[in-house]
This record gives structure tokens, C-alpha cells and sequence, in this order.
């Protein structure tokens, strides 16, 4: 078979109506982020927090990380009402999308970030967006993986590429949206235009709730335990003990610990980069709308486009490969950012950012797409949601450190960035000293490789 008619199989899964399901679900996943991200830091920065405070407000990222505790009764309590009527999975997205409108709702008319008690307040209803995002990202991610049945293996990179596209089209093409908003409501003399931009946003929250009662149906799975309140000791085991018991019996304790840990590191280099990136593009000179239509639209636009081109990579060289070589690349253009530091100029960070959002989006959609081939179908919301997790603590725990890193570094941007990218270094030793047992399991091994 030519390389050409590999290519084109590999297109054709991308026609498949589910694709465009999955990335209504990666926008929905996204979406949240902007409001507990990239909004807050710049509304931060302009009330003058400094940035260890702003590094440490993102600790309430660490809800993503610890959502794996309540993981199990996302995959097996129906909510009533909802549950009978949109289904298991629909039910608990609706729930948290309305749960995260409310706090939105919170923050346009009670929030006032300068008035003492008002930053509170904020990091309250932050928090509350940020448990009702991870919560529903159980849901979400256990739905976007059913969306593929089990025979079918080689449409999952196809579906992690799409999940990447979307989430960056919430996350990203949201800022497109928000920041220049909030900076012409600002021009404008709007005192509290911060409070109104999240007030316009709910409308996307809305629109997003009907394209998912609409257009995304749920696909009949495994059977699940069911939780209800008589017999909840056997219950409890059932929700919680029998997938990590699934999992160790599956890959063995050596392996599984092997896995986390490779997990673990993958993504801490970019976490911190990421939570300090809106930060020094502010702080060498760059507009709310500068930052908004290059880091989110123009990186949107760019990692959607680059996550289809990752999907093929990763269909046609593999996603051992794919994930080394997009570990190595994710890692070396981290040196672009330092360089920005020195030179501040537009083409140089519209260079950085696309090339950034390129090898994010080829590593990115080799973790998922891996991630997702670990689970077991019959605890598909608990076992992602546990390795999701792991990856996730680093990114978001940890990274809460990275202000003080920065200010600790007497603010030498360049310094930090050349530490983040040392950072992915012990992921990438993990996976060239353990390539005998980690390509074939990446290839679709489910036998026991140790």
C-alpha cells in the first residue's frame, strides 16, 4: 500500500459524524479554562497582584487533578430527572454547565476585585467554575471515548485530535472573544468590564448546552455499577476498588507504576510555561487584544490545524514516535519564549506561539489518544479520569509555583524558560529507556509486558 493511500484512509475517519461530536465536546471541556485562566490572571495583574499571588490563585487548578476521588460517582449515579431524560453521561455536563453559568452569573454582579472582601469572592466562584469543569470533564471524557467503539482502535487518534481542536477552540477562540471585549468595554469607561465580559460569555455556556442536547447522543456501553443508598459497602467497592483492581490486573503493578509515572512529567515543563505565559506577554509590552487574537485566536486556529496533522502522524508513524518526537519538540521551543524575552518583537511572538501551539498539539494528541487506549470500557469515566489526573497534578499543584520561580529568578524570563524546558527531560528518559515495553503497548498490546 502507497504512503498516499495511507493518508487518505486516515482522512476518510475524519468524515466520520462522531468526529464533530467529540470536538463539541472538547470546546465544552476548554471553554471553562479561559474563565478561571486567562481572564482572571490579566484581571489580576491589572489590580496589582503580584506574581507569586497570581501563580498561587492557580491552585484551584488542582481540582482537575483530584477529580478522580468523585470520578466514580460521576460514572455511576443518575441524577434524576436529567438523567431519564438526556441520558447518564448528558445529564452531569448539563448540571455542571448550568452550575458553572450561575457562578459566572456571580461573578458580573457581586464581584468587585478592588474592594476588600471582593477578591474572596472571586476566588470563591473561580473555585466553584473550576470543581464544576472538572467534574463534568468525568463526564465528558467518558462520553467522548464511548463515542468510538472498542473495535475500532484506529479512530482513537482521530478522536484525540479532535478533542485537542476543540478544547483549544474553547479555550483559545475563546480569548478572541473576551480580552479585545474587555479591553473596548474598558476604552469605553466601563468601570467594572471585566464583571460584564463574564456576564456576555454565558451566552456561549448557553449555546454550548443545546448543541449537546442536540446534536451528541450517548452509545450503549458496558454495564456500570449503579449507585444508590442501600447496600453502599458493596457499592463503594464496586465504584472504587474494582477499577484500580482492573487496571493492576490489566498492566501489572510494575507497569501501571511505570505508566504514572511517565504521566506524571509529561506535561509539568509546558504547565509552568503556561501558567506564566499571559504574564510576560503582558509585561514586555504586549495589548489585551494583541495577546488575545495571537495567543488565542491566531493559537486556537493553529492547534486546531495542527491536531488533524498530529492525528496523521501519530496514524502513520505511531504513537510512540508521536509522542517522542512531539515530547522532544514541545520541550526545545520553550527556547523561542527566552529569546522573546530578549527581543519583544510581534513576528517573534507570533513565531513562538504558533510554533508552541504546533508541537503542543502533536504531543498533546498522542497523550490523549494514549491515555484513552489504557482504559477499560466497563470504568471508561474512572480509569481516564485517574490517569488524566496524574497528568493534570503536575500541571496544575505544582505548577502553582511558578510565580515564585520567577520571582525567585529576580524576574529573569529567560532563566525560567530554560528551566520549564529541562523539566521534560525525566518523561522523555522514562520513554527511550523503556521502549521495549512501552512501543508495543502503544501499538495496542493488552497482554502483560513485564
Amino acid at each position: 500500500m502507497t504512503n498516499s493511500n495511507n493518508w487518505r484512509e486516515t482522512l476518510v475517519v475524519y468524515r466520520d459524524a462522531r468526529m464533530a461530536k467529540i470536538l463539541l465536546l472538547g470546546f465544552i471541556s476548554g471553554f471553562p479554562w479561559l474563565l478561571i485562566s486567562s481572564m482572571v490572571v490579566l484581571w489580576l495583574k491589572e489590580e496589582g497582584i503580584s506574581r507569586s499571588g497570581i501563580g498561587l490563585f492557580g491552585l484551584v487548578f488542582s481540582v482537575y487533578a483530584f477529580n478522580v476521588l468523585w470520578a466514580p460517582v460521576v460514572d455511576s449515579v443518575r441524577i434524576p430527572f436529567l438523567s431519564q431524560m438526556l441520558g447518564r453521561r448528558r445529564a452531569w455536563i448539563v448540571l455542571m454547565q448550568s452550575v458553572i453559568a450561575i457562578a459566572m452569573l456571580g461573578i458580573a454582579f457581586y464581584v468587585d476585585a478592588a474592594e476588600e472582601g471582593g477578591l474572596w469572592l472571586l476566588s470563591l466562584l473561580i473555585f466553584i467554575i473550576a470543581l464544576a469543569s472538572a467534574t463534568q470533564d468525568v463526564a465528558i471524557d467518558a462520553l467522548r471515548i464511548e463515542q468510538v467503539r472498542h473495535e475500532e482502535p484506529q479512530k482513537l487518534g482521530a478522536g484525540a485530535a479532535m478533542t485537542t481542536s476543540g478544547w483549544w477552540l474553547g479555550f483559545g477562540g475563546g480569548k478572541v472573544l473576551a480580552l479585545p471585549f474587555v479591553q473596548w468595554l474598558q476604552e469605553s469607561g466601563i468601570v467594572n468590564a471585566w464583571q460584564a465580559g463574564y456576564a456576555g460569555l454565558i451566552v456561549v455556556v448557553v449555546l454550548s448546552m443545546l448543541l449537546l442536547v442536540w446534536f451528541v447522543r450517548e452509545a450503549p456501553i458496558s454495564a456500570a455499577p449503579t449507585f444508590n443508598w442501600e447496600g453502599m459497602p458493596t457499592l463503594a467497592v464496586n465504584a472504587y476498588v474494582q477499577p484500580i483492581k482492573s487496571f493492576v490486573v490489566k498492566y501489572s503493578l510494575q507497569l501501571g507504576l511505570l505508566l504514572l509515572t511517565f504521566i506524571f512529567f509529561f506535561k509539568i515543563g509546558e504547565a509552568f510555561l503556561g501558567r506564566m505565559s499571559l504574564l510576560f506577554y503582558k509585561e514586555i509590552g504586549f495589548t489585551k487584544s494583541e495577546i488575545g487574537l495571537v495567543s488565542g485566536g491566531l493559537g486556537a486556529i493553529t492547534v486546531s490545524a495542527f491536531s488533524i496533522l498530529g492525528g496523521f502522524i501519530n496514524a502513520r508513524y505511531g504513537l510512540f514516535r508521536g509522542i517522542l518526537l512531539g515530547g522532544i519538540a514541545m520541550a526545545s521551543t520553550n527556547l523561542l519564549f527566552a529569546v522573546l524575552a530578549f527581543f519583544p518583537e510581534r513576528w517573534l511572538f507570533i513565531t513562538a506561539v504558533v510554533t508552541d501551539q504546533f508541537t503542543t498539539a502533536i504531543s498533546t494528541v498522542a497523550f490523549v489518544a494514549f491515555l484513552s487506549q489504557l482504559c477499560d470500557r466497563a470504568h471508561t469515566a474512572t480509569h481516564y479520569a485517574a490517569l488524566a489526573s496524574l497528568g493534570n497534578l503536575s500541571r496544575t499543584t505544582m505548577a502553582a509555583a511558578s510565580g515564585f520561580l520567577v520571582d525567585g529568578l529576580g524576574g529573569n524570563w529567560t532563566l525560567f524558560f530554560i528551566i520549564t524546558m529541562l523539566m521534560v527531560l525525566p518523561s522523555l528518559f522514562i520513554l527511550v529507556s523503556q521502549r521495549r515495553i512501552l512501543q508495543p503497548l502503544m501499538q495496542g498490546a493488552t497482554t502483560k509486558l513485564l
